[in-house]
C-alpha cells in the first residue's frame, strides 16, 4: 500500500498542464468560484439541500420509480456495477458525477490496493461524500465531466451513474470516459431512457428541465464507436444500463 494520502494519488492521475487545485475542503478543487450557466436540474443537483436527502430519498425513491418494479434497488443496482466493472485489488477507477459518493465508496472495498476517484461540480455534494467518506483509498475531485481534468489512460474502470442526462454535451462526456481509460478498461453507465420516439414534447420537457431522454441506441451505439467491444444493454422502464470493454 502506498504512503501517500488518496488525494494526493488523486493528484498524479491529473492533466499536468492544469493549475495546482485547492484541497482545504477534504477534495482536489478545479473549479473555485468558476460561474456555469445552469438548468434547473442541475442547480438542484448543486444546492445544499439535495445532498441532506439523496442517498435515503432521492436515489431509492425517484430512481426508484424510474427503474419500474422489476428494476433492481439500489443495492442489486450497485452489485451489477461492481460485476461489470469486474475490479481488480490494484485497479484505479473513476466515478464520474459521484454526488455524496454512495457508490464510489461502494467500490473502494473492490480494490484494496487500489484508488477510487469521484468527481463532481458540486461543492455542496462532496462536501457530504469527504463527510461521509472513511476509507483511505478514496479521493474526490471537484471538475466538469465533461471535460474530464485526467491524463490519458489513467484508470481501469469508470462508471456514470444516473447522471449524463443532466449533462450539457453527454456524448462528449463519454469520449472523455474513454479516452481516460486504459485499453482493456470496463465502463458502465446508468441513463434515462425514452419510451416513445423524440417528438416536441419531449424536446420541450427537456429543454425546461434539462433532463435528457436517450433512445436505446444512442448510448450502446455511441460506446461502440470509440472503440468498447462485449456492450451490453439492460432496460428497466424509463432508465437503462450500458456497458462494455475499451478495446
Amino acid at each position: 500500500m502506498s504512503d501517500l494520502t488518496a488525494l494526493d494519488r488523486v493528484r498524479e492521475l491529473l492533466d499536468p498542464a492544469l493549475p495546482a487545485p485547492a484541497s482545504e475542503h477534504g477534495y482536489l478543487d478545479l473549479l473555485g468560484d468558476e460561474p456555469v450557466d445552469e438548468s434547473p436540474a442541475q442547480r438542484l443537483m448543486r444546492s445544499g439541500f439535495l445532498p441532506r436527502i439523496y442517498e435515503r430519498f432521492w436515489r431509492p425513491v425517484l430512481i426508484g420509480a424510474m427503474k419500474g418494479p422489476l428494476g433492481p434497488d439500489t443495492r442489486q443496482e450497485t452489485a451489477l456495477v461492481r460485476a461489470v466493472l469486474a475490479l481488480g485489488p490494484t485497479d484505479h477507477v473513476l466515478d464520474v458525477a459521484c454526488g455524496p459518493g454512495n457508490v464510489t465508496r461502494a467500490l473502494a472495498g473492490d480494490v484494496d490496493d487500489g484508488l477510487v476517484t469521484g468527481i463532481d461540480a458540486s461543492a455542496s455534494m462532496l462536501a457530504r461524500a469527504v463527510r461521509d467518506t472513511r476509507a483511505g483509498n478514496v479521493g474526490y475531485v471537484r471538475g466538469d465531466a465533461v471535460d474530464l481534468p485526467f491524463r490519458p489512460a489513467g484508470f481501469d474502470a469508470v462508471c456514470c451513474l444516473a447522471a449524463l442526462y443532466l449533462f450539457d454535451r453527454p456524448f462528449d462526456a463519454l469520449a472523455e470516459m474513454a479516452r481516460v481509460l486504459k485499453p482493456g478498461g470496463r465502463i458502465a453507465v446508468m441513463t434515462t431512457r425514452r419510451l416513445s420516439p423524440a417528438g416536441p414534447l419531449n424536446e420541450v420537457a427537456g429543454t425546461l428541465s434539462g433532463i435528457r431522454l436517450f433512445g436505446d441506441r444512442e448510448i450502446t451505439d455511441a460506446l461502440s464507436r470509440l472503440g468498447f467491444s462485449g456492450v451490453r444493454h439492460r432496460t428497466y422502464g424509463l432508465m437503462q444500463f450500458a456497458s462494455g470493454r475499451l478495446v
